[in-house]
């Protein structure tokens, strides 16, 4: 029986097993803190669930493993479900860092029995997570699925999408997918452009799945490419809703906006979320 440490109010992931009472907050100087209630068995394996969007939501996370340690516990496993600074994960140009390694190796140091992601960017998160468990998309989407009419055609937005898609079509038994691409400017790296590799979409429903929306272009510059080719209602799945120009946008661009509560907690009428539970949907 695991005990459970949901370090953020609004993200309770665990339905079962006992939960660790604590106390958290900073110091005027911005340091973050915690104190943990005694009173729970310390034999008793930990999971700690915390939403990564800051590098003090990470300070929280180490010490609060540091306390538990002291307290006696051995195996503490932890749900970060989006893994921070994911996207950069290559360096560009001279000078900058390799941002999703230096999380890593921040992680790495706390010697968790485990480190559960949901959908994370690349493979190259996992590749350098020590003890990473990776929880796909593909319940997420199944769930969105079953909330449309109809079933649609899922819409892979770039190459990089390309591989996970397939896999998510052959979770789902075959469902038809359509290529698309996009251009940038490499010196400013602004969207120049969208190709969808269908010629024609016959009115029928599309579903772009990625794993995450941040200011949203990408995906409203590709339902302008999908209803040049006369798709049919436009829907839009992200694991990860960051949103940070918000949905308005977006919503005047597809019919319904599918995410989870891995970064935060959205109440919009245009966003259906998806909630995390156990670590495993």
């Amino acid at each position: 029986m695991y005990a459970n440490l949901c370090l953020d109010s609004d993200f309770q992931p665990f339905s079962e097993g006992e939960q660790i009472v604590f106390k958290s907050f900073l110091f005027a100087g911005g340091e973050p803190h915690i104190k943990i209630q005694p009173g729970f068995d310390p034999t008793h394996p930990v999971r700690i669930a915390q939403r990564l969007n800051s590098f003090q939501d990470l300070g929280l996370l180490c010490l609060a493993v540091d306390a538990l340690r002291r307290m006696g516990v051995r195996h503490i496993e932890a749900f970060t479900p989006y893994f921070p600074a994911a996207r950069q994960d290559r360096v560009m140009v001279p000078g900058e860092p390799l941002s999703v390694k230096v999380y890593a190796d921040l992680i790495n140091a706390l010697h968790l029995e485990r480190v559960t992601v949901f959908d994370p960017h690349s493979e190259v998160t996992p590749a350098l997570l020590e003890n990473c468990d990776v929880q796909s998309n593909h319940d997420f989407i199944k769930q969105v699925l079953a909330q449309l009419p109809a079933a649609p055609l899922l819409i892979s937005p770039d190459g990089g999408a390309l591989k996970k898609i397939y896999k998510l079509s052959e979770y789902l038994g075959g469902q038809a997918v359509v290529e698309c691409s996009k251009s940038r400017d490499v010196k400013t790296g602004q969207l120049t452009g969208f190709k969808v590799y269908s010629d024609y979409l016959r009115g029928q429903a599309c579903l772009i799945v990625d794993d995450i929306c941040d200011g949203g272009g990408t995906f409203i510059g590709l339902a302008e490419a999908l209803k040049a080719k006369n798709a049919g209602p436009l829907y839009l799945a992200v694991s990860h809703g960051i949103f940070s120009k918000g949905v308005d946008d977006l919503s005047a661009c597809f019919s319904k906006i599918f995410t989870t509560n891995s970064i935060k907690t959205i109440a919009h009428p245009a966003v259906t979320q998806v909630l995390l539970e156990d670590a495993s949907i």
